[in-house]
């Protein structure tokens, strides 16, 4: 068997887990999804065991694989877990990360109020994603960087229905961190990404909402694809 044919069909069907393609709690029909993706069912199995194993979708012994659960105590938890991570994530920045870096980031991410016209939410999604990994990546700990990137996948679909919500704030938070990071002012950084999150934390049962109405009545495609006014 391939590796890198597990890895395609890996990829591609985690793309439709993180989006919802498949709606929450339905069966995954392995035998459709193996003719839709031209696999053969070893190699599909898996894939599928492997996004078990990262949570984006679940099996039940007997039954087999199903999409994960859209529910606000779990969206929840995640956010938490968001939290912890993220706010340690900027502390050590603030230590860790070279002068050069922090520039380098300020240069790369601070002007998002002109470059972000006009995208999609699917896009300016990907770039909010983006500016948070930085971050991570400037704690030089490869283990949270991989965690916070695990997350973001299970919590993408929120994330697109949060950011048609609330673009204008987050880029004003957005250049808070980047000007606390330059200090390296630790307390200040970690007290802004904390009400970063906590701001979205607040709405997980709205966006819930909003995010179930999105995938009855328009799919998931339309929802990422939706133009935002970023003024």
């Amino acid at each position: 068997m391939s590796e890198g044919r597990v890895e395609t069909l890996y990829a591609a069907v985690k793309a439709r887990a993180a989006a919802f393609e498949i709606r929450p709690g339905e069966r995954i029909n392995e035998v459709a999804l193996a003719r839709e993706l031209a696999a053969s069912r070893t190699p599909l199995r898996e894939a599928l065991n492997r996004l078990v194993a990262e949570r984006l979708i679940d099996f039940v012994p007997g039954q087999g694989f199903y999409c994960r659960a859209l529910d606000v105590e779990g969206i929840g938890q995640l956010y938490e877990l968001r939290r912890a991570l993220e706010v340690l994530a900027i502390r050590l920045a603030c230590e860790r990360a070279g002068d050069d870096d922090l520039r380098n980031l300020a240069e790369e991410f601070g002007g998002d109020g002109e470059n972000l016209r006009g995208k999609t939410v699917g896009e300016l999604t990907a770039r909010d994603e983006a500016f948070h990994l930085a971050i991570a990546e400037l704690s030089r700990n490869d283990e949270l960087v991989h965690q916070i990137r695990l997350m973001n996948e299970r919590i993408r679909f929120i994330r697109w229905v949060d950011m048609g919500n609330r673009t204008r704030q987050t880029k004003g938070e957005h250049r808070e961190m980047i000007d606390a990071l330059s200090r390296r002012d630790a307390n200040l950084a970690a007290s802004v990404m904390d009400r970063h999150i906590i701001g979205r934390t607040d709405q997980i049962r709205d966006a819930v909402r909003q995010g179930y109405s999105n995938l009855f009545v328009d799919g998931p495609a339309a929802l990422a694809g939706r133009l935002v006014d970023t003024d």
